[in-house]
């Protein structure tokens, strides 16, 4: 097997193995690889292809990587899950929210929980409520509008 074969496997290896690993570090060092292969095709010896895989791992490094991470990435950052994700959801007053006492109960999505209102009137049970805001477990809400 020539140089550049062997270069080229290892290249095409670490681009199937990046399909499993999350964060582009095995793509740059395919990158590295390929430009290896690819020079040691035209210059052979180990000096000169093992530097051009230096380089275009660093360059991949700098350059791809954090294209990749912004482009791919980047609508992952505004997904909210668990319960910051209620924020803006509609529930129902389950026990009456008082403001004076800050006790009350909503149901939103079929689960129970503690709430808080943001209004001077207490909301009775049954009365539809927008969650606005969620601060540890207690939701805050406002009657819907």
């Amino acid at each position: 097997m020539h140089e550049w074969q062997v270069w080229l496997v290892a290249a095409l290896l670490l681009f199937v193995a990046e399909m499993l690993a999350p964060g582009f570090w095995l793509l740059s060092v395919a990158v590295g690889c390929l430009a290896a292969g690819l020079v040691s095709l035209v210059i052979p010896g180990a000096v000169v292809p093992a530097l051009s895989f230096a380089a275009g791992t660093l360059l991949s490094l700098v350059g791809i990587r954090p294209f990749l991470l912004k482009h791919l990435h980047a609508r992952g950052s505004d997904l909210k899950t668990n319960v910051d994700a209620l924020a803006g959801k509609v529930g129902v007053v389950s026990e009456r929210v008082d403001p004076s006492t800050g006790k009350g109960r909503v149901v939103v999505e079929g689960e129970d929980w503690r709430a808080a209102s943001l209004m001077d009137a207490a909301l009775e049970p049954g009365t539809r409520v927008m969650i606005v805001r969620v601060e540890g477990t207690t939701l805050y809400v406002d009657k819907e509008m």
